[in-house]
């Protein structure tokens, strides 16, 4: 087989997977259907968590001079002016929304900032970096046709030279919210029926100030304007779209606007235009024999809070070094199974915030009283920790069977000094490997992982305010272990990592 796996789908999940599996040495090629990056306006920030798992394989040093909060900010909160508050009730800078309500501070994550960057500009970086790697990009390629057994999949795909087969051992859809490699394999996809329409554009009108820049809430919807004045936001509460595939039309943006704002506004061009709805769903499970999902082909929900790329980015961060080990035959039992135990769960915590925001969204005084309580409650500390913590995916917390109040945490990006050169968890992340690192100059814990050196790197470093004498940290950046038991430690690198080598 010329290829280990083969990924359908060159968005920023697919591509960012191709990344993760590349740096574990797996034979990978992409098949995308479109010719080029599609330059419809979608996601113009990766925040939360995903913005670490950027950070930690540099890509985010990738993606060139990007706008920062700073530049983005206007004075006061969103509703009268600005994209986002400058400081809540406490001083804290504003760094997102529940519902339009401009109130999420830091969380636990210190820095707090999103990465400001077009989709279509990660995109072109991820796909440039896994070219680099040694990956396989073929746009221009729509999968047709899935046929496993256990030995591998057989694909069948249409390419711009006409039909032809491909063997691999393992295929991933990673093909979007209408994925032909979930319908194909036979995956449900039960979920919640949407109940609004909504527009993303980049539009021009005859009168600029024909409604104020924020986010509003009307009669018949919600109606946002920013960062720049040429996007808008509209979502009515009028049923779901009766054709999402339709091509947006700019009599159909003029005739949201219109009700939404109750002007007599007139759209005089249209730059980039998308239409959704408010559906949840979610794949019954996240493999089927040789075939995975992940990103919006194993779930969808609405775009409120911008939380799609942050999820799938974790799709394919704790998918990539699993398959990797499954692909090098050192994966113990259960260890690719782990990836729908997990990431399944994640998934449906998103789908259950945005159907809540979608809620408090609504039009009416009944949920304007609703969202006057929810607001006074949200400013609290301890509950803005938890729902920042919650749109920003950083309190997840995975099930390793270790207790110590790290394990199965993120890994905090601690500053290291290693042989007296100063670095950073982020800085040692990038290669792709799981670190043990050894904060208390233990040597019976770097014997201990000595068994499990081809595929566990040890690194003796000197951290302040060090969160344990030592750290397992696996690709993905959640700890496996920590603490000072090297018969726990021995136990994490088996269950993770595989058997011990002779």
């Amino acid at each position: 087989m010329p290829y280990d796996v083969v990924i359908a789908g060159a968005g920023p999940i697919g591509l960012f997977l191709a990344c993760e599996l590349r740096l574990q040495g797996v034979r990978t090629v992409v098949l995308e259907r479109r010719a080029e990056i599609d330059p419809t306006l979608k996601a113009g920030a990766v925040a939360g968590r995903g913005a670490d798992v950027l950070i930690r394989r540099g890509i985010s040093e990738l993606l060139g001079d990007q706008p920062t909060l700073a530049d983005l900010m206007g004075g006061g909160r969103p509703g009268a002016g600005s994209l986002q508050a400058t400081t809540g009730k406490t001083g804290t800078p504003v760094v997102g929304h529940f519902a339009g309500l401009w109130i999420l501070r830091g969380g636990s994550r210190p820095a707090g900032m999103p990465i400001f960057a077009a989709q279509q500009v990660l995109e072109a970086a991820l796909e440039k970096h896994a070219l680099d790697l040694g990956a396989g990009v073929r746009r221009g390629h729509t999968l047709t046709g899935i046929d496993q057994d256990d030995g591998g999949v057989s694909v069948t795909a249409e390419g711009p030279e006409g039909a032809y087969a491909l063997r691999t051992g393992w295929l991933v859809g990673c093909d979007g919210g209408r994925s032909a490699v979930r319908k194909l394999t036979g995956f449900a996809f039960p979920g919640v029926d949407g109940v609004t329409t909504g527009h993303q554009a980049i539009i021009e009108v005859d009168d600029p100030d024909f409604f104020p820049l924020g986010w509003h809430r009307t009669e018949h919807g919600l109606l946002a304007r920013g960062p720049m004045p040429q996007r808008i936001l509209a979502v009515e509460f009028d049923g779901p779209p009766a054709d999402r595939s339709a091509p947006v039309t700019r009599d159909e943006l003029q005739a949201s606007l219109r009700r939404l704002s109750g002007t007599e506004v007139t759209v005089t061009a249209v730059h980039s235009a998308t239409r959704f709805t408010d559906n949840t769903r979610q794949a019954d499970a996240y493999r089927r024999g040789r075939v995975l999902l992940a990103g919006d082909a194993a779930h969808v929900h609405p775009p409120f809070g911008g939380q799609g790329i942050a999820l799938g980015l974790g799709d394919a961060v704790n998918l990539g070094w699993k398959l990797a080990a499954e692909v090098s035959g050192w994966a113990p039992d259960g260890l690719l199974d782990t990836y729908t135990t997990e990431r399944r769960p994640a998934a449906a915590r998103v789908l259950h915030n945005t159907r809540a925001q979608v809620a408090l969204l609504a039009p009416g005084p009944r949920v304007d009283a609703l969202r006057e309580i929810f607001t006074a409650l949200a400013e609290t500390e301890e509950a803005n920790r938890l729902l920042t913590d919650l749109m920003g995916d950083l309190d997840l917390r995975y099930d390793v069977a270790v207790d110590h109040p790290l394990a199965g945490r993120y890994c905090p990006d601690l500053d290291l000094t290693v042989s007296g050169t100063v670095t950073s968890v982020a800085r040692l992340s990038r290669s792709g490997r799981p670190l043990l690192l050894d904060l208390d100059g233990r040597s019976a814990v770097r014997d201990a992982a000595r068994p499990w050196a081809d595929r566990v790197e040890v690194v003796a470093a000197k951290a302040d305010d060090a969160p344990a004498a030592a750290v397992l940290v696996r690709p993905d950046g959640y700890v496996a272990w920590a603490g000072e038991d090297v018969g726990g430690l021995r136990e994490a690198c088996a269950r993770w990592f595989g058997a011990p080598r002779e």
